[in-house]
């Protein structure tokens, strides 16, 4: 079975992926595919890997996903937490998706939206 990517609206090879941000719309569009038991663990130590791939071919692409990182700054002063935590903004987000219910994985993208949404239209 080869499908093409074409008849999925949305759905790019990796190969087309150019951002940090790009692979997070795919594994959005399709999150079983993409992390194991749709984790936020997962998903973090994925985007450490690419982290880590990025930098050992030089890309200069911020990355925001480090556990002291822009997202992690964000998220702590978003989740009212009084400091940093060491176990990490994937950690938190299951912890916090779990008291409420609420798939981890829609909550981290839900939060997502919000981050960027503030990050590319800070309020005056």
């Amino acid at each position: 079975m080869n499908e093409q990517t074409s008849d999925r609206p949305g759905v790019r090879r990796p190969s087309e992926l150019r951002s940090v941000y790009e692979l997070l719309d795919q594994v959005r569009l399709r999150p079983g595919m993409w992390v194991h038991r749709s984790s936020l663990q997962h998903l973090d130590s994925m985007l450490v890997g690419y982290a880590i791939a990025s930098e050992i071919n030089k890309s200069q692409e911020r990355f925001d996903f480090w556990n002291d990182g822009p997202f992690s700054e964000w998220l702590w002063k978003r989740m009212d937490m009084p400091y940093p935590s060491n176990l990490g903004w994937a950690a938190e987000i299951e912890r916090a998706a779990e008291s409420t219910g609420t798939p981890a994985m829609e909550m981290f993208f839900s939060l997502l939206e919000e981050f960027r949404a503030e990050r590319d239209h800070p309020q005056r």
